[in-house]
């Protein structure tokens, strides 16, 4: 008897450490309506010991959409989702924001707990077992949220955890390691192009110990939680009363008639502190730095947009690039010491995230960057200073915002692995930029000197500036604003594995995979190694793999042909049709991480983002003048000797060549002008070279016996001349287009507002 007392005094101590969770529960917030019903399991016997703790609701600041998109069980009421407004003007916007309000405070009523991991790597392989296993590639390591499988049937990293018998007595195990406090469970089928097979229901077992299992309750009857009814969808179940317990077991009780009993899960659950325990105190450190680590919707990332102008005013700038489909604006920010002006021979850098809108960690890590570098400018950090002087820096969180909001009403764990990836429309923004790879492939393939095919500038096809074409505002959108700053470097932010790829992503002939090098693959190489090598996780060799390719053994980098091809991608529309030398960074092997990975992913990736952005002062650069009127020559052409892509001068004369270090000749020519040729050294510090160019112009007799001798004005200047027509016309069917849509979209409010 004074055992089991004991034991039930230890009990019960844990339990006041689960009324005291940092974060999720408050003793101040006692005097609060709202209750929920918490078991313990006691170690010495099956039962359960309930109480009632009285909760902490969520901070706005700590919030994620996932509590509020609960997926029911027999146990659970269905709830409808609150739809978000769009939110065009000031007035909307903060009447909107006042009804979110409302509602993520009524929404907050519900505990909230955080997956532990099985999605995001943090559960070990180690800490997931199963009944049975139909093969190791089907083995319980595979039984994670979202994992993707391999092509092949049969292949070792297959798409679900499956047991080998159709039964019952068929479980799949997770050991939270501590004692955690159990909300809930996610479903979801298995990802496979050969075979349909998912639970329809389940139960869900407890243990302290993993010998002796409880299985939740409703009432007095063991809780049939509501599985999947196909294979992609994430389904939640949430416990009918939260329950303390190391051990969980999902038990699949129903399944698809045609398929077998195969899952993919994550389990939501608040670490318990256990007195008992010496490293229960161990804590994951997050991040130091004072940043709005959660989730932002459109009005949110405005807000916060703003929010960083008005601290930073002196080096920051706030403007749209134009509008989605919908008309949420695409809004970037600059940051600069002189912000709203292009500085001579100061380089322009970007960051693009958000091309696929459930891919939210990109969009919240520039976020971050952009409360980084201002609060670190204003602070004096000598890096950051010295990288906002020195650069023109230019961030869009949100290319896809449509996308994003319908990912962002699903939650984090709800989305899924495709909800919100394409723009409403439905095209996928990552490959639909013109495919000027084939244009240069097919040129120089009938070409009887290759030497002559333009190998940069390539103007965009005919069809594509057409009303009909099917190319998404975003794009179009994009594509201009590349056309009105002189980018030099860009990186591409999206989620879902750890790599970093560099052009071309395009193979010839469309080949499914083939490595496709650029003329500046060695420098495209070494920028992709310099993210992929500071990225903590990249970094780490003894890294689980996100669902089936190895990275590691390409150091993490690798081609994008060589991946998979992707015909019009924006990397290498921006290194054919513009001087940018773009690459696409895989962020995350979980594309929309919960909140509470934030603060871990900034520190996995904050000196990823810093020293890529440092790599645009590589190289060489300098102006390209008139040598009567010391005035810059635009559209000049700079050729470096045995590098078969050239570059031209921005409006001002000024140029960047990104090199390697090395000994470079270096050709400067412009239409009018003679060509002038200087030897320029890259040294190994990360400071261009100064290579200025001085052209003396063509005698106006010499132009004369070129025209009457009939010879050819340059290819080079002819698809010059071809670019900038086929972008007028582009802009102009961009500017009917989106005045349709907004004369569409005034007509379904008015009819909206005659139904009512």
């Amino acid at each position: 008897m004074q055992l089991t007392e004991r034991k039930m005094e230890k009990s019960l101590c844990t339990l006041a450490a689960v009324i005291f969770l940092g974060g999720f529960f408050d003793a101040a917030q006692l005097t609060d309506d709202t209750t929920t019903e918490v078991h313990l399991l006691l170690n010495s016997t099956s039962t359960a010991a309930s109480v009632t703790v009285q909760l902490q609701h969520h901070s706005t600041a700590k919030t994620t959409p996932t509590a509020a998109q609960k997926l029911h069980t027999t146990a659970v009421t269905k709830k409808k989702l609150h739809r978000k407004n769009i939110i065009r003007d000031s007035e909307e916007e903060n009447n909107g924001e006042k009804k979110h309000a409302s509602k993520t405070d009524e929404k907050k009523k519900q505990l909230d707990c955080p997956p532990l991991g099985l999605e995001s790597l943090r559960v070990d392989d180690s800490q997931i077992r199963a009944s049975s296993s139909q093969r190791s590639g089907l083995g319980p390591h595979r039984g994670r949220l979202n994992i993707q499988s391999g092509i092949a049937d049969g292949d070792l990293y297959d798409g679900a955890w499956c047991a080998e018998y159709k039964d019952q007595n068929q479980w799949l195990e997770v050991d939270a390691i501590y004692l955690t406090l159990f909300t809930g469970v996610i479903l979801q089928g298995k990802n496979s192009i050969w075979s349909w097979d998912w639970v329809h229901t389940y139960k869900v077992q407890l243990s302290n110990d993993s010998v002796t299992w409880k299985t939740c309750m409703n009432g007095t009857e063991e809780a049939i939680f509501e599985g999947n009814q196909n294979a992609w969808v994430p389904v939640l179940g949430v416990l009918p009363v939260p329950t303390v317990a190391r051990f969980i077991r999902i038990n699949p009780q129903t399944w698809y008639i045609n398929g077998t009993v195969c899952l993919r899960a994550e389990i939501l659950g608040c670490r318990v502190h256990d007195p008992d325990d010496i490293y229960s105190s161990e804590q994951d450190l997050g991040s130091k730095d004072p940043l709005d680590f959660r989730h932002h919707n459109y009005n949110e990332m405005r807000k916060l947009m703003k929010s960083v102008t008005k601290e930073c005013p002196d080096i920051t700038r706030i403007y749209t690039i134009g509008k989605s489909y919908t008309g949420l604006k695409l809004y970037a920010m600059e940051i600069s010491d002189n912000p709203g002006k292009h500085e001579l021979g100061e380089p322009e850098f970007r960051y693009v995230a958000g091309m696929h809108g459930n891919e939210a960690l990109g969009r919240e890590l520039v976020l971050n960057l952009m409360q980084y570098l201002c609060k670190e400018y204003k602070k004096g950090n000598q890096r950051v200073v010295r990288l906002v002087t020195d650069t023109r820096i230019h961030l869009l969180p949100s290319m896809n915002p449509d996308g994003y909001e319908e990912a962002y009403k699903k939650g984090s764990e709800l989305a899924g692995w495709a909800e919100g990836r394409y723009s409403f429309e439905g095209i996928d923004l990552n490959s639909n930029f013109p495919d000027l790879n084939t244009i240069m492939w097919d040129a120089e393939e009938v070409a009887t000197d290759k030497s002559k095919v333009s190998n940069h500038y390539i103007p965009i096809p005919e069809y594509y500036t057409q009303e009909d074409a099917m190319v998404s505002p975003e794009t179009r959108a994009v594509i201009s604003w590349m056309q009105d700053i002189p980018f030099v470097l860009s990186a591409n932010l999206h989620g879902g594995e750890l790599v970093v790829s560099y052009p071309f992503d395009c193979t010839v002939g469309w080949a499914p995979q083939e490595d496709t090098p650029t003329a500046d693959n060695a420098f495209f190489r070494w920028l992709a190694t310099v993210y992929a090598s500071t990225n903590l996780v990249m970094a780490n060799p003894n890294r689980r793999l996100c669902h089936y390719e190895d990275f590691q053994v390409h150091n993490n980098i690798i081609n994008g042909g060589a991946w998979h091809t992707v015909p019009g991608s924006m990397n290498d529309f921006s290194y054919m049709h513009t001087n940018c030398f773009e690459v696409t960074v895989e962020l995350s092997c979980d594309k929309y991480p919960h909140v509470s990975e934030l603060p871990i992913e900034w520190e996995n990736n904050k000196e990823s983002l810093l020293v890529y952005m440092e790599q645009i002062h590589r190289g060489i650069k300098g102006v390209v003048r008139d040598k009567m009127t010391k005035q810059g020559i635009s559209d000049a052409v700079i050729k470096v000797e045995d590098h078969d892509h050239d570059i031209r001068s921005a409006a001002d004369g000024d140029y960047w060549r990104l090199l390697n270090p090395g000994e470079y000749k270096v050709v400067v020519w412009a239409e009018g002008y003679f060509p002038s040729m200087r030897r320029c050294h890259v040294g190994m510090e990360p400071r261009a070279t100064i290579c200025d160019f001085t052209l003396t112009k063509t005698p106006l007799q010499r132009l004369k016996e070129i025209r009457a001798k009939g010879l050819k004005i340059p290819q080079d200047f002819l698809q010059l001349r071809l670019r900038a027509l086929r972008l007028r016309k582009l802009r102009a069917t961009t500017k009917v287009l989106n005045q349709r849509r907004v004369g569409q979209r005034t007509l379904q409010k008015e009819r909206k507002a005659r139904g009512a």
